[in-house]
This record gives structure tokens, C-alpha cells and sequence, in this order.
């Protein structure tokens, strides 16, 4: 028998190492991954509750991960969705599904580095649905390796679209909320915004900023009934992951088992990596008319990882 799809398993076994958090696969990983039991995150279910009916959501960065998600219990709370990303199969995709369900969204391409694309977004979406309510400016990157290392471009696509691309969201969406008479936007941080390890300066930095940015905003516009706060989830199972941790063609077989174990022996308190789903919900309880006292803070989703640091 060929050896060939061992060593490939074993391969994206081993790649598991950088994955967002991850440090180095622990000892066992090739021998048990695959008979080992672990903690699996709950099935969010979707709430039929309509906190959203009739409000216009914005989202970046929702063609997978948590955008996605949050964009699909969005709209199934009947908020009316307009959505970017940079990979159009990937929005189309998930346009058609909320469709599907019944709900209502639009996929606009947009490129949060780009500054005449999120204006054109946010533009876009606000003319669409008759402006907007509610903003979950989620957008994303990592690269991770020694600072040294960084070349000057990596270095500024990570802090472009993590941090700058942020305030460019916010710079665009702000008149909007202001015409509405107010408003709610939600801002995904990262909990290595607080306690982080190595090869993540530019990440770190850009996240810690954006915490930052929102505390000050939130000052801004607190008299305009508009309210920020910067959600900080912990690592989470999502695309960004798998990239960082160069598994993106491994197969859900070799990734969940590999990656459970990893996180049973290093994510603190939890021992395990959050679901896309679960950190969505709170974005969405954040966004709602339930927490109407909570500006300018940073509510952390991170199953222990910081409590324990």
C-alpha cells in the first residue's frame, strides 16, 4: 500500500502547529489526533426572537467565519443584510444561502484597504435598505512570524485592513448613523489585543489599537445615541485559523481532530477553540436593544484565555 496519504495526513497534522494561538502540535497529535476525545463547541441554534426585523445591518468581512454567521442570524432575526468581502464566490454564496432561508441580504465586493470601496459599501448598502441601524465591522488578517522578519508590505496589510481599515469603515458609516438619529456598531478585536505570544506583533498591534480607536469613538458619539464597543474573541474555528496554520485544503477529518487536541492541552480555560456561531451570538446581543448602557468596552468572548494569562 502506498505511503503517500500517510505522510500528507501527517503533513497537515504538523502545520497545525501556527494555527491562530496554536504554538506547537503537542507530542501526541500524530498518533492519537484521531482516536483522542475532545470538547466540542454547543450548536447554536437560531433564535427566532426578531430582534432585528426591519433594521439595515452592515457587515465586513462576512464571506466566511464569523461575518458569515453573524450575517446569516442576522438576517434570520429579520434584519435586512448588506455584506462585503474580497472573494465574490464566497459572498454569493452566502447571499444565496441567507435568501434560501428566507432572509434578506446583498453581497457588495469591497476591499476594506480600499478606500473608495468601503465608501462605495457603505454608500451602497445605506441606499439600498434606506440606510443604517446597525454596524458589525468585522474585517480581518493575520500574518504571523518574527517581527523581524515582517517585510514593510506584510507589515502594513495586516495593521491596513485590521486597524486603518476599521476607521475607514467607521469614518463612512458614522454620517449614516447620525441621519438615522443613532445607532449601534460592533467592532471585532482579537484577545491578543490583551494577552498575546509570539509572532504576532502586527496583529497584536493593530487589534490593541483598535480597542483604542473604539473607546475613543464611543466618547465621540455617545450624545448621538450611537454606541461602539469592541467584541474580543478568543481563537476561534474559522478560515483565518486554517490559513495561518497552512491547513486551508485539509480535509475536516484531519483538521478538527488534530486542531481539538491541540487546543485541549493549550487554550486555556476552555480547551477548546470557540465556534464561529458562538462569538457571532454575542455580536448580535451587543448590536440588539438589550445592553443599551454598554459603550466603549471591550467584551471579551475568549473562554478563559485571559482570565487564565
Amino acid at each position: 500500500m502506498s505511503s503517500e496519504p500517510e505522510t500528507s495526513n501527517r503533513r497537515y497534522l504538523l502545520s497545525a502547529a501556527v494555527a491562530a494561538g496554536a504554538g506547537g502540535v503537542i507530542a501526541g497529535v500524530l498518533s492519537g489526533a484521531m482516536a483522542t476525545a475532545t470538547r466540542q463547541g454547543p450548536v447554536i441554534q437560531v433564535q427566532v426572537r426578531r430582534r432585528f426585523r426591519d433594521k439595515v445591518i452592515l457587515i465586513t468581512g462576512a464571506t466566511s467565519g464569523i461575518g458569515a454567521a453573524a450575517a446569516k442570524m442576522f438576517a434570520a432575526e429579520g434584519g435586512k443584510v448588506a455584506f462585503c468581502g474580497r472573494r465574490e464566490n464566497r459572498g454569493a454564496q452566502v447571499e444565496r444561502e441567507i435568501r434560501a432561508a428566507g432572509g434578506e441580504a446583498s453581497y457588495i465586493r469591497a476591499d476594506v484597504r480600499v478606500e473608495s470601496d468601503v465608501q462605495r459599501f457603505v454608500d451602497q448598502a445605506a441606499e439600498r435598505y434606506g440606510g443604517l441601524d446597525v454596524c458589525f465591522n468585522n474585517a480581518g488578517i493575520t500574518i504571523e512570524r518574527p517581527l523581524h522578519e515582517y517585510t514593510s508590505a506584510e507589515w502594513d496589510d495586516v495593521v491596513g485592513t485590521d486597524l486603518r481599515g476599521n476607521f475607514l469603515a467607521l469614518k463612512y458609516e458614522i454620517p449614516h448613523l447620525l441621519r438615522r438619529g443613532g445607532g449601534v456598531v460592533v467592532v471585532t478585536a482579537s484577545s491578543n489585543a490583551i494577552a498575546t505570544t509570539g509572532k504576532r506583533s502586527a496583529y497584536s498591534a493593530a487589534k490593541r489599537g483598535l480597542v483604542g480607536m473604539v473607546q475613543a469613538a464611543a466618547q465621540d458619539y455617545a450624545d448621538s445615541n450611537i454606541r461602539i464597543n469592541t467584541l474580543i474573541p478568543g481563537t476561534t474555528d474559522t478560515e483565518l485559523v486554517r490559513r495561518a496554520a497552512g491547513m486551508m485544503d485539509a480535509p475536516d477529518a484531519l483538521w478538527k481532530p488534530a486542531v481539538a487536541l491541540w487546543a485541549k492541552a493549550n487554550v486555556a480555560v476552555a480547551h477548546r477553540l470557540a465556534t464561529a456561531e458562538e462569538i457571532a451570538t454575542v455580536a448580535l446581543a451587543l448590536a440588539s436593544d438589550e445592553f443599551t448602557f454598554i459603550t466603549g468596552a471591550q467584551i471579551v468572548v475568549d473562554g478563559g484565555k485571559t482570565a487564565h494569562a
